[in-house]
Formats: C-alpha cells, structure tokens, sequence
C-alpha cells in the first residue's frame, strides 16, 4: 500500500472519529467499536477526494497535526455532549428538589449513575436534537470546518478559554433553565409548609409535607416535559456555535 495514501487517510479519519467518539448523536461509548470506527472510516472515505492534506516533512509535525485534529474533532463533538449533560443538570437538579436522588441507576451514554429524571431528561433532548436534524448540522459543521480549519500544524488561539468558558456556560444555564421551574414552586411549597407548621404545630410536617411536596413537584415535571423540546432546539443551536468557537480556537 502507498505509505502517502495511508498517511493521508489517518489524517482524515482522525477529525471525524473523536465526533463519533464524543458526540452522543453517533453512539458516543454506548455504541459498539466496530461501529465507531467504521463510521469514523466512512466519513474520512468520504473526505478523501475533498479535502487537501499537506505533506508531512517530520515524523514530530505528524504527531502534533493529529493531536491537533483530534482536539478539534473533540471541540465539536462536545457541542453535542454540552447539550445532552445541560439537560441531565436540569434533571439532577429536579430529582434532589423532589428527594428522588437516593435511587440511581446506571445511564449507557455516559456509564456515570443517573437519576430517573436526569435520565429522561437526557433522552428527550438526545430525541429533540434528531428532530431538528441537529446531526445533519454536525456534519455539516464537521465538513466545513476542513475549510475554516485546514489540516496542518496550526496555533492555539488566545480566545480558546474563553470558548471553553462559554460552552461550560451553555451547560449550566440549559440546566437552571430546565430546573428553575421546580425550584421556584419548591421554595413556595416550603414556604407554605413553614407557615402552616407556625399555625398549627401540633401537626407533624414529615408525614404530610413530604407527600405534598413531592405531588406538587410531579405536576411541575409533568407541566415541564412537554417544554423540553422547545428549550432543547433553542440550545442546540447556541452549544453548536460554541462548539466551532472552541474549534477556532486551535487555529
């Protein structure tokens, strides 16, 4: 086999395979290997008679070019994974409100425990972000950024942190804007138990406040799932385009 031909193709699918590797949209670490890399191939495949690859004078500029496709197939698969842990924070923090922390279970995506609701949180948004074809986006992203981001050795950008320092901030304000609802009516329900404990304190707030609290705090779950959709397509675009930002940054 050529040795340019195969230096050329490990350039190209080095890119594409950290988007599968990291994105959910593709699998991420619930999909098997061989699929992994077998898209990860296919894509490259596919990039081969698009996309220009320079030559490689030194075996030390090969190494630092594929650290450099890596971090930047990385910067754009976490565009996705910010989407996906946004919505799980709205869920952690809506099961702690309801004290239904202490029962877990282990999520496939991500092989961390998660709550049911942080589950079901994360599920609906991994739906949502096919059904606005948030992956065609990705692609597309993906594709453009060989353009934008010529393979080669490059530089890191000064605005690198600062795109990091967004995308972070993509996930917590995704995750408060899913939770802020149950916050809001948790604290109004413990308020009103604190003024019923004053004008009845013969009344024994542990069998019947914690009912109430958590009936209340399911309806607002159930008044918040049909919203998920909407919030999530909102973000899906915002975490993208820090995804690119942070993938600028290694210019």
């Amino acid at each position: 086999m050529d040795l340019d031909l195969l230096v050329r193709v490990g350039l190209l699918v080095a890119r594409p395979s950290m988007v599968v590797m990291s994105a959910p949209a593709f699998g991420g670490q619930s999909a098997p290997p061989y699929v992994r890399v077998g898209l990860a191939l296919l894509l490259a495949v596919l990039s081969l008679p698009l996309v220009p690859v320079p030559p490689v004078p030194t075996l030390a500029a090969l190494g630092v070019i594929v650290l450099r496709e890596l971090a930047i197939g990385l910067a754009l698969g976490l565009s996705v994974r910010a989407v996906l842990a946004g919505a799980e924070l709205g869920g952690h923090i809506t099961s702690s409100q309801l004290m239904l922390s202490y029962g877990s279970l282990i999520d496939p995506q991500g092989g961390a425990r998660n709550t049911l609701l942080a589950t079901l949180y994360g599920n609906l948004a991994l739906i949502t972000f096919f059904a606005i074809n948030g992956h065609h986006v990705l692609l597309r992203g993906l594709a453009a950024s060989y353009q934008a981001l010529p393979i080669g050795v490059g530089a890191i950008d000064g605005t690198l942190a600062a795109s990091v320092t967004r995308l972070l901030g993509v996930v917590f304000e995704f995750g408060l804007r899913l939770a802020a609802p149950i916050i809001v009516v948790m604290l109004v329900v413990e308020l009103a138990t604190g003024l019923v404990s004053k004008a009845a304190p013969a009344l024994n707030l542990m069998v019947v406040g914690t009912p109430v609290r958590l009936i209340v705090g399911l309806l607002v779950v159930a008044a918040v799932v049909p919203q998920i959709p909407g919030v999530t397509a909102r973000f899906v675009t915002l975490a993208i385009e820090a995804g690119q930002a942070l993938a600028r940054g290694l210019r």
